[in-house]
């Protein structure tokens, strides 16, 4: 038996009432957002045939789902947009080194010490 629509609404809307299940399910969509992301850089930059088209169809479906999860609770996203921001710039590092081995230079570390900053104000401010 699939879930529907509503239960995966009605499952989500229980998470977010806790702050530990908002902070999952904003982990869960940085994720889906970052490795749909990595999906098309691969089909542009590294893949051909194939691949490429699995890559487009992969990251189309990541980020469709993102949407969904992100867009599924009823919050002032605008609330969690500081430690959203800073979960995908972690978790798109996270990504960057294990799908193409990047791994972050002094300025990449440098202003994410700056976005981490700036998510901890926005979360934290009053």
């Amino acid at each position: 038996m699939t879930p529907t629509s509503e239960t995966m609404k009605t499952l989500i809307a229980d998470l977010v009432a806790y702050r530990s299940g908002a902070f999952l399910i904003l982990i869960v969509a940085a994720f889906l957002e970052a490795y749909g992301d990595s999906c098309f850089q691969s089909g542009l930059y590294r893949a051909s045939g194939i691949g490429r088209v699995l890559a487009f169809v992969g990251g189309a479906l990541s980020l469709a789902a993102y949407g969904l999860v992100v867009n599924s609770p009823r919050w002032d996203f605008g609330k969690l947009l500081g430690i959203y921001v800073v979960l995908f710039f972690l978790l798109a590092q996270v990504i960057a080194r294990v799908r193409f081995g990047q791994a972050p230079t002094s300025a990449i570390f440098a202003g994410g010490a700056l976005i981490v900053a700036g998510g901890a104000v926005i979360t934290l401010w009053g």
